[in-house]
């Protein structure tokens, strides 16, 4: 399993990332709360250099993973966890199985254990060309390809974002986007999530764990879906229904507080990266005093 970890001293802070993301998006964040927290993150099987075989990928599988990390890093204390978007699902799991293991949660535009609630709304045009199951059977083709043919089918680019980072970071990014594995991994968790969620829903009532439930700018996403030439109703169904979910994680603890990063898409931490240090700092100060 391919492992990233900084930082020496300070409450330990285990991020997972979204379904497809590699923890290198995470380095600005990762390098200034360094400074104060060790910082550790790893790449799912399929992701990265991380090998996967043949098995099925879960939210109890990452959730096993990450506990068995902390147990060979000699990690006894709580954990400050962070989840952006399917490693929010995987840490809502991990919380509810092994609460007395998470000192705080903070979910960054998560997915939500409610989410086959988007299934349900009428998007004609924004579903035509990336239905899910077309998108499973794309991620099938490239997981038998090799890394050249996938490289010349995705031809790999980074966003806006993901070009501020350092270059040694960029060419790692790009280099993820064209293995093979990521694919495989991508359909298993993606073919498997609702399923998670239900489970995950099922477990029982939420520990009052600290929560920090980070949202993405509702209008920010239209208006740029707008300038793309996507329906703005369509936009705006998704987005609301969206918010709601978000809103409603706050309701798992009753230590919770929700909050919304303005000029911001599903990718908090790339398009706003000192807003979610700002968060997490202040995450740690709390424990300090406390």
């Amino acid at each position: 399993m391919e492992v990233f970890q900084k930082g020496n001293h300070g409450t330990p802070i285990l991020i997972l990332t979204g379904m497809g993301c590699s923890f290198d998006e995470w380095v600005e964040v990762a390098e200034s709360l360094s400074k104060t927290n060790r910082i550790i993150m790893f790449h799912r099987p399929g992701l990265g250099e991380s090998e996967i075989e043949e098995e099925i990928r879960t939210t109890t599988s990452t959730m096993e993973e990450a506990h068995h990390l902390l147990a060979i890093l000699d990690i006894a204390e709580p954990v400050i966890m962070i989840g952006h978007s399917y490693g929010g699902l995987c840490v809502q799991h991990f919380t509810k199985v092994y609460p007395h293991k998470v000192r705080a949660l903070v979910l960054v535009d998560s997915t939500s254990h409610d989410l086959e609630k988007l299934d349900t709304l009428d998007l004609p045009i924004l579903n035509q060309n990336s239905s899910d199951k077309e998108w499973l059977e794309d991620c099938q083709t490239y997981a038998h390809l090799t890394e050249e043919e996938l490289r010349k089918i995705i031809q790999p680019v980074l966003t806006e974002n993901q070009k501020r980072l350092p270059m040694p970071v960029q060419e790692r990014l790009i280099n993820f986007q064209q293995k093979p594995y990521l694919y495989k991994a991508m359909k298993s968790e993606a073919e498997n999530w609702k399923a998670d969620a239900k489970i995950i829903k099922e477990l029982g009532p939420f520990p009052d764990t600290p929560l920090l439930v980070i949202g993405r700018d509702k209008e920010y996403v239209i208006q740029q879906g707008v300038e793309e030439g996507l329906p703005e109703s369509e936009l705006m169904l998704l987005e609301n229904t969206w918010e709601q979910l978000i809103k409603e994680q706050a309701k798992l603890s009753k230590k919770s507080r929700v909050v919304f990063a303005e000029k911001s898409g599903h990718s908090v931490h790339l398009d706003s990266p000192d807003y979610i240090i700002a968060a997490i700092q202040d995450i740690t100060a709390d424990i300090r005093l406390n």
